[in-house]
């Protein structure tokens, strides 16, 4: 495979919503350091991806109102790679113009499609596995997923089910049966004994030609709106033509859209140390914790009959706690969050009320 037809497209226009309030809309979760390294989560995405795919033809999708702060964490790419939302309409209206942009440059590129958020802890194996998935989306018309073996009845994951298995190598490859959508626990706990499902880790790799006539087939109308703006893409109209489409274009999922619609899907299975960092509680299950199960962000934190719970503290504020387990507990300039973990899923609501009743200051 010639690596000019590698191409990167990493979505960044989400806000972490349900990393708040350490994700806020001004600067959301994929530029801040949530694993204390040194690296924005987006920074990471960029040298992961940069270990199969030449700089110059990863793109980054993110908000118009996030393009300085893309430049800034990654100074090597050019102002042409980052491609701005005028609004976020979920995954598939952001793919489809991110294909249009490829198309204009390189018609035979092969595409992978990676979140800016994610945490992987073995690089170079996740890298041989999106080196076999560019193989098999090159040999074949395919749509490919990376699938990772779950190891607990997660809720907050999306599951594929596999049906015939079509690559006995390393990694093993599957035809997809079908995806589900965060079950609840009892379903989790058997998809886990069933040994069919894997977690989908929202990585997406396929030839330009597969995507473009999978949207054809089962979303036309998104992409006749992208399609009808090809020649003014790379110039001067391409910005205003964006916003027209993005007002017309409704809001769904590539996974609805068209993952879960497709009869050429197939999974690729792997293990290389994955989580999507999709909550404070994921977070969690992925820190050191000290000898009483906290896992603790902060130089100034004091913990008393507490165990279990999560800590993030910024600034040099000092924090003593007392007799909390399976909390969560958060401070920011002028936030602090105080949730028990079992609740976790209510901190997205919480978010929505400090915007209806305290405007945009805490959010």
């Amino acid at each position: 495979m010639d690596n000019k037809d590698i191409y990167c497209v990493i979505m960044a226009g989400g806000i972490g919503s349900r990393f708040w309030p350490l994700s806020r809309s001004d600067k959301p979760k994929q530029f801040l350091d949530i694993l204390g390294v040194g690296k924005s989560l987006i920074q990471q995405t960029f040298e992961r991806v940069a270990m199969f795919c030449k700089p110059e033809n990863v793109y980054v999708v993110t908000g118009v109102a996030y393009k300085d702060q893309v430049l800034e964490h990654l100074p090597g790419i050019s102002e042409r790679q980052v491609i701005l939302e005028p609004i976020r309409r979920n995954t598939a209206p952001c793919i489809a113009y991110a294909n249009q942009r490829i198309m204009k440059q390189n018609p035979n590129a092969v595409v992978v499609v990676a979140p800016s958020d994610h945490l992987i802890m073995n690089e170079n194996e996740f890298a041989e596995t999106i080196r076999a998935a560019l193989k098999f989306a090159l040999e074949q018309e395919a749509l490919l997923t990376i699938g990772i073996k779950p190891n607990r009845p997660d809720t907050g994951y999306g599951y594929i089910q596999i049906g015939d298995e079509v690559n006995r190598g390393m990694p093993r490859t599957f035809k997809v049966k079908t995806f589900t959508e965060k079950p609840n626990v009892e379903m989790a706990e058997i998809f886990i004994k069933s040994g069919e499902f894997f977690w989908n880790s929202g990585v997406f790799i396929w030839s330009l030609k597969a995507i473009n006539n999978a949207f054809e087939k089962h979303l036309p109308e998104v992409y006749s709106l992208f399609n009808e703006i090809q020649p003014q893409i790379g110039t001067a109209d391409e910005q205003k033509s964006v916003t027209n489409v993005y007002s017309e274009c409704r809001n769904i999922s590539i996974d609805y859209g068209i993952m879960e619609k497709a009869g050429n899907v197939y999974v690729i299975c792997s293990e290389f140390g994955w989580s999507d960092l999709g909550s404070w509680t994921s977070l969690y299950v992925n820190s050191v914790k000290d000898k009483s199960g906290n896992a603790i962000y902060g130089d100034n934190v004091l913990t008393y009959g507490t165990t279990n719970s999560l800590i993030n503290v910024s600034g040099d504020k000092l924090l003593v706690i007392q007799g909390l387990k399976d909390y969560i507990v958060v401070e920011t300039d002028n936030v602090l969050l105080i949730c028990s973990k079992e609740n976790e899923h209510e901190i997205k609501n919480y978010h929505n009320d400090v915007i209806n009743d305290k405007g945009d200051r805490f959010t």
